[in-house]
């Protein structure tokens, strides 16, 4: 799940790579159906594995890449991600390691430095010398900590929805709620841990289906993390950066994570959606958030205004 006790842990080399069944791969495609847009699917080679890419939206748009959260895959994005392909090319990534169509088969994942390689490769995959980056809950913790170490300017702008591990710790009591997840792997107790956090608007059951499987499937998987992102880099320091907050959310105190981001971020845009939830923010209202998120993002493009 994204951003939960899961983060703690890391991948060793003596566990093999966990592959979804056939059941995941059908949830997966009836997950990726909910896609209201056309896309197009890459599997780009790396010396990690294979990632699975899901593209939309105008090819001479400026590039987008989407990194989603721990526990879930890009088919999270089905109703973020048409919104912003109205302007924007859009890259929503399978993260290697977790659940999902990426296949690790190649170099292991030990550390956060192989973590940042592998997304760097991704990039490179793309054909992307600068693009947009936006990162959801544990994606955000990868989005920010790739900003901060990666070439100047290969990210353009960066956007973390309700990111973990980057300026505040999680509430004692959504680890707690959390564990299920781990001691009973599955779409029930999936459903019931979505259920408490989104405050009874869980995302569509095709992707708390995904999510049950992948919990089964990839129950060996442990994500790779490491601290906060040093955000006195200079390289993190100077990207524009928008910090969008779920103002219910359980997994953390969002005026804590504003406070703290204010701080440490020079500039950093920052807002509250008062009525979402960490696990909802991606889904629940998908045009006020794809509003926020362009309006940012159009900031940087030729002709934006601040």
């Amino acid at each position: 799940m994204a951003g939960t006790v899961g983060q703690a842990l890391t991948m060793t080399a003596d566990i093999p790579a966990p592959t979804p069944g056939a059941a995941f791969r059908a949830a997966y495609e009836q997950a990726m159906a909910l896609w209201p847009v056309p896309v197009e699917r890459l599997d780009l080679p790396s010396e990690f594995g294979s990632t699975r890419v899901t593209v939309c939206g105008p090819a001479d748009g400026p590039p987008l890449v989407l990194l989603h959260g721990g526990g879930t895959t890009s088919a999270v994005w089905y109703a973020l991600a048409p919104v912003l392909a109205r302007t924007h090319r859009v890259h929503a990534v399978d993260q290697m390691g977790g659940p999902g169509l990426s296949a690790h088969t190649g170099r292991p994942l030990r550390r956060p430095e192989d973590l940042l390689d592998w997304l760097e490769g991704v990039f490179r995959g793309l054909g992307l010398t600068s693009a947009a980056l936006l990162g959801h809950s544990y994606g955000g913790w990868l989005a920010l900590s790739y900003a901060v170490q990666a070439p100047r300017d290969r990210v353009s702008q960066l956007v973390l929805l309700d990111p973990t591990q980057c300026f505040a710790g999680f509430r004692p009591s959504y680890l707690l709620r959390a564990l299920p997840l781990f001691l009973r792997p599955g779409e029930r107790s999936t459903r019931r841990f979505l259920e408490w956090e989104t405050r009874g608007a869980p995302p569509a059951p095709e992707l708390v289906r995904l999510m049950g499987l992948g919990a089964v499937d990839f129950r060996s998987a442990k994500v790779v993390t490491g601290p906060r992102p040093d955000l006195t880099r200079a390289a993190g320091a100077a990207v524009p950066t928008q910090v969008l907050l779920a103002g219910h959310s359980r997994t953390h105190d969002p005026r804590r994570v504003a406070a703290r981001a204010e701080r440490t971020l020079a500039g950093v845009r920052i807002a509250t959606l008062a009525g979402a939830t960490h696990h909802s923010l991606p889904y629940a209202d998908a045009d006020e958030l794809g509003r926020e998120v362009l309006g940012f993002l159009h900031t940087g493009l030729p002709g934006g205004t601040g």
